[in-house]
Protein backbone atom coordinates (compact mmCIF):
# COMPACT_ATOMS: atom_id res chain seq x y z
CA UNK A 1 0.00 0.00 0.00
CA UNK A 2 2.85 2.27 0.74
CA UNK A 3 4.78 1.75 -2.32
CA UNK A 4 1.46 2.01 -4.62
CA UNK A 5 1.21 5.53 -3.26
CA UNK A 6 4.75 6.90 -3.84
CA UNK A 7 4.63 5.50 -7.09
CA UNK A 8 1.39 7.30 -7.76
CA UNK A 9 2.83 10.75 -6.04
CA UNK A 10 5.95 10.11 -7.76
CA UNK A 11 6.02 7.67 -9.97
CA UNK A 12 9.14 9.83 -12.33
CA UNK A 13 10.84 10.16 -9.48
CA UNK A 14 11.75 6.33 -8.27
CA UNK A 15 13.98 4.76 -11.25
CA UNK A 16 14.64 1.83 -8.60
CA UNK A 17 12.78 -0.34 -6.00
CA UNK A 18 14.40 -2.84 -3.83
CA UNK A 19 12.46 -4.77 -2.20
CA UNK A 20 14.66 -7.05 0.54
CA UNK A 21 11.33 -8.61 2.36
CA UNK A 22 8.03 -7.47 3.12
CA UNK A 23 9.48 -5.06 6.12
CA UNK A 24 12.37 -3.53 3.78
CA UNK A 25 12.60 -1.58 0.96
CA UNK A 26 14.58 0.96 -0.59
CA UNK A 27 13.62 3.02 -3.26
CA UNK A 28 16.17 5.07 -5.58
CA UNK A 29 15.04 8.48 -6.63
CA UNK A 30 16.56 11.79 -8.55
CA UNK A 31 18.40 14.02 -5.69
CA UNK A 32 15.83 16.54 -7.09
CA UNK A 33 12.51 14.61 -5.43
CA UNK A 34 14.54 14.20 -2.25
CA UNK A 35 12.89 17.42 -0.10
CA UNK A 36 9.33 16.82 -1.61
CA UNK A 37 9.37 12.40 -1.22
CA UNK A 38 10.93 13.58 2.19
CA UNK A 39 7.85 15.76 2.93
CA UNK A 40 5.43 13.12 1.79
CA UNK A 41 6.51 10.39 3.96
CA UNK A 42 6.56 12.48 7.39
CA UNK A 43 3.95 14.97 7.27
CA UNK A 44 1.28 12.74 4.78
CA UNK A 45 2.09 9.14 5.73
CA UNK A 46 3.10 9.29 8.80
CA UNK A 47 6.76 8.03 8.62
CA UNK A 48 9.59 8.80 11.16
CA UNK A 49 13.07 9.80 10.23
CA UNK A 50 15.82 7.68 11.49
CA UNK A 51 19.18 8.53 10.39
CA UNK A 52 21.09 8.91 7.00
CA UNK A 53 24.10 7.40 5.73
CA UNK A 54 26.76 8.19 3.16
CA UNK A 55 29.63 5.85 0.93
CA UNK A 56 31.65 6.69 -1.88
CA UNK A 57 31.48 4.40 -4.95
CA UNK A 58 31.88 3.71 -8.76
CA UNK A 59 28.13 5.43 -9.20
CA UNK A 60 28.96 8.26 -7.36
CA UNK A 61 27.83 9.77 -4.11
CA UNK A 62 25.59 7.29 -2.46
CA UNK A 63 22.75 8.82 0.47
CA UNK A 64 20.61 6.07 2.41
CA UNK A 65 18.32 8.06 4.28
CA UNK A 66 16.44 5.84 6.20
CA UNK A 67 12.49 6.21 7.27
CA UNK A 68 10.17 4.21 9.80
CA UNK A 69 6.93 3.36 9.59
CA UNK A 70 6.30 2.35 12.78
CA UNK A 71 2.67 0.86 12.84
CA UNK A 72 3.96 -1.82 10.39
CA UNK A 73 8.01 -1.91 11.18
CA UNK A 74 8.27 -0.98 7.71
CA UNK A 75 11.64 0.29 7.28
CA UNK A 76 11.95 2.58 3.89
CA UNK A 77 15.30 3.98 2.77
CA UNK A 78 15.25 6.65 0.12
CA UNK A 79 18.60 6.43 -1.78
CA UNK A 80 20.03 9.44 -3.94
CA UNK A 81 23.44 8.81 -6.12
CA UNK A 82 25.23 11.95 -6.51
CA UNK A 83 28.08 13.38 -8.79
CA UNK A 84 31.12 12.18 -8.34
CA UNK A 85 32.38 15.58 -9.44
CA UNK A 86 29.98 17.91 -7.70
CA UNK A 87 27.80 16.03 -5.15
CA UNK A 88 25.61 18.49 -3.95
CA UNK A 89 21.54 17.56 -2.46
CA UNK A 90 19.01 19.63 -0.73
CA UNK A 91 19.65 19.67 2.69
CA UNK A 92 16.95 18.19 4.81
CA UNK A 93 17.93 19.87 8.25
CA UNK A 94 15.22 22.75 7.59
CA UNK A 95 12.91 19.60 7.88
CA UNK A 96 14.56 17.18 10.45
CA UNK A 97 16.95 18.89 13.30
CA UNK A 98 18.46 15.71 13.40
CA UNK A 99 20.06 15.64 9.82
CA UNK A 100 21.85 18.99 11.09
CA UNK A 101 24.84 17.03 12.32
CA UNK A 102 24.58 13.98 10.24
CA UNK A 103 24.89 16.30 6.73
CA UNK A 104 27.65 18.29 8.73
CA UNK A 105 29.65 14.90 9.19
CA UNK A 106 28.80 13.71 5.24
CA UNK A 107 30.04 17.46 4.32
CA UNK A 108 33.44 16.93 6.05
CA UNK A 109 34.41 12.97 5.18
CA UNK A 110 32.75 13.17 1.98
CA UNK A 111 32.71 16.83 0.44
CA UNK A 112 29.31 16.47 -0.31
CA UNK A 113 27.49 20.11 -0.40
CA UNK A 114 24.08 20.15 1.45
CA UNK A 115 22.47 23.06 -0.46
CA UNK A 116 20.35 25.54 1.81
CA UNK A 117 21.88 23.61 5.22
CA UNK A 118 21.90 26.49 7.82
CA UNK A 119 25.55 25.56 9.13
CA UNK A 120 28.01 23.84 7.12
CA UNK A 121 30.91 24.63 9.60
CA UNK A 122 33.56 22.02 11.01
CA UNK A 123 32.64 19.65 13.03
CA UNK A 124 34.81 17.09 13.06
CA UNK A 125 38.00 18.41 11.01
CA UNK A 126 38.99 21.06 13.30
CA UNK A 127 42.86 20.11 13.01
CA UNK A 128 42.70 16.46 12.02
CA UNK A 129 42.98 17.21 8.65
CA UNK A 130 43.64 20.06 5.91
CA UNK A 131 40.66 21.95 4.84
CA UNK A 132 39.48 20.51 1.28
CA UNK A 133 40.62 17.30 2.12
CA UNK A 134 37.73 14.65 2.43
CA UNK A 135 39.11 11.31 3.91
CA UNK A 136 36.29 9.08 2.89
CA UNK A 137 36.74 9.80 -0.79
CA UNK A 138 37.71 6.99 -2.96
CA UNK A 139 40.40 7.03 -5.66
CA UNK A 140 38.71 4.56 -7.85
CA UNK A 141 41.21 3.12 -10.37
CA UNK A 142 39.60 2.59 -14.30
CA UNK A 143 38.77 -1.02 -15.34
CA UNK A 144 41.97 -1.38 -17.36
CA UNK A 145 44.42 0.47 -14.95
CA UNK A 146 46.80 -1.67 -12.86
CA UNK A 147 46.40 -1.45 -8.92
CA UNK A 148 49.92 -1.23 -7.80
Amino acid sequence: MVLEELKKTFGKEILETVTKNDRRVTLTIHPEALVAMTEHLYKTMGFRFIIASALHTRRGFEIYYHFSFDQTGLILNLLVILDNIKPEVESLSNMFEATNWIEREMHELFGIDFLNHPNLDQLLSDGNWAKGVYPYRKDFKSKGEVQQ
